[in-house]
């Protein structure tokens, strides 16, 4: 079984919101491949399918990203999942806007919600998926929280749309052959 696994913020007001790209490119993927989230398990909004041979359990933790290791944890273990097995998509400041980084292990770069998911595996030995959002003008915490938190403008949407169109098919080649095809193809 492979856990996919999008982070974000669960309700109607962070929906379209930078911070919640990991649920964009998740449900696209889903959508693509006709997996409906209509489970709960872990306090995630689960689906579960199959793809390329491959079983998946696709995850959309719902509760805040800085805290979304509890979910994913609960999820690993309750499914026994294998850590090359869990793949997390998320976004990244520190990535240009539209831009997509595969990477088969590394720390959490200054996102809570990775350093929350590696704080509670105890390992750092996962596959992820970022997705460039830019930075603000400003960089001050307060500046960074409030530009996370906001939704794309007109113009990043078709960016934003494109790298989600990407991820999904990075998430294919990720089944269909391993992370470092992704990484060869998408990076």
């Amino acid at each position: 079984m492979k856990l996919i696994v999008g982070l974000g913020n669960p309700g109607k007001t962070y929906a379209h919101n930078r911070h919640n790209v990991g649920f964009r490119c998740l449900n696209y993927f889903a959508r693509h491949h006709s997996i409906r989230f209509d489970k709960r398990q872990c306090r995630a909004r689960i689906g579960v399918g199959e793809v390329a041979g491959s079983k998946l359990l696709l995850a959309r933790p719902q509760i805040f990203v800085n805290i979304s290791g509890r979910v994913v944890g609960c999820l690993v273990e309750k499914c026994d999942v294998p850590l090359s097995n869990l793949l997390v998509i998320y976004d990244d400041l520190d990535l240009p806007l539209g831009k997509v980084r595969i990477r088969p292990r590394g720390s959490a770069g200054g996102h809570k919600g990775m350093r929350s998911i590696i704080s509670t595996l105890g390992s750092e030995d996962f596959p992820r998926i970022r997705v460039g959002i830019g930075r603000p003008a400003q960089d001050d915490e307060d500046s960074i929280v409030s530009y996370v938190l906001g939704d794309f403008t007109t113009q990043e949407k078709e960016l934003i749309r494109s790298a989600i169109i990407t991820v999904a098919e990075a998430i294919d080649c990720f089944l269909t052959q391993d992370i470092r095809a992704a990484m060869d193809k998408f990076n």
